[in-house]
């Protein structure tokens, strides 16, 4: 299954007060491992960055006025994540702006299967706190570079989040054909089975001894 870790940086948080998006930052992921796939791109919003948002991202008037608008991206941004799972942190936030970005060029609202991982974190910790940066010290995830919240950084990070979120720390093993692929690796060792020992005479006798001198009642 392809799914798509998402997150956007705007203006400001109110869509009401004209707040636009001016970063998106996609990371695709085939069976909870990241693939080659990514998108990304600044935007410049056609408005200006409110004070609160720059201290968080640092992108200026002047730099985002030097990018491409949402209408010639659009497109593009809708074909990366077609008919894919779309993982955020709270999701109402970034899908309330996008939604609004896609209305102002016409656009249906998404309508992507999507899971948000503040809800996850919220059912998994109730009561704790579960920022993207909580979740990152809970598992020990290095988060050195997110000096400010840019959007490719906090995919990675999410992304990482995420897959422990789910019980998933490793992805998992496909044993389908092992046979045949053995065959054809006779010089490679495989590694993935427990190799069976038993035990010698002495090793028998000794463990009866154990448990008859240690384990004087036996309860079952």
């Amino acid at each position: 299954m392809k799914e798509i870790v998402l997150d956007t940086e705007t203006t400001g948080i109110s869509i009401k007060e004209g707040h636009r998006i001016v970063e998106i930052g996609c990371i695709e992921l085939e069976n909870l491992i990241p693939t080659k796939n990514k998108f990304h791109c600044y935007l410049n919003p056609e408005r200006k960055v409110s004070e609160k948002a720059l201290e968080v991202h640092g992108y200026t008037d002047e730099f985002l006025s030097t990018h491409k608008k949402f209408n010639e991206i659009g497109e593009e941004f809708l074909e990366f994540i077609k008919n894919k799972r779309l993982i955020i942190h709270n999701a109402e936030f970034d899908l309330g702006h996008l939604n609004n970005e896609l209305s102002i060029v016409g656009k249906k609202k998404l309508s992507n299967e999507i899971i948000d991982t503040l809800v996850l974190a919220r059912d998994k910790f109730p009561g704790s706190p579960v920022s993207l940066d909580a979740l990152c010290k809970r598992y020990r995830i290095d988060n050195s570079k997110r000096t400010q919240h840019t959007a490719l950084v906090d995919c990675d990070l999410l992304a990482k989040v995420y897959i422990n979120l789910i019980d998933q720390k490793e992805p998992t093993l496909n044993f389908q054909n092992l046979d045949t692929e053995t065959d054809n690796q006779n010089s490679s060792k495989v590694s993935y089975f427990k190799k069976i020992i038993k035990p010698s005479e002495d090793e028998i006798f000794k463990h009866k001894e154990y448990l008859k001198n240690h384990l004087k009642k036996n309860y079952f």
